[in-house]
């Protein structure tokens, strides 16, 4: 190999990781939050007897 081709291979292995690492995120992941409850609630009735 001749010396320019090996640093354009390895420009090009440096800036495919870098546009990877700071490039807008390809991430597939639902949005996270507050949810609201739909459950039953624990509150237990008071009754006398």
């Amino acid at each position: 190999m001749t010396v320019p081709k090996v640093i354009d291979e390895m420009l090009q292995y440096l800036s495919g990781a870098m546009s990877r690492i700071f490039g807008p995120s390809d991430d597939a992941y639902p949005s996270t939050g507050v949810q609201p409850y739909e459950g039953e609630s624990r509150k237990k009735s008071k009754t006398r007897d």
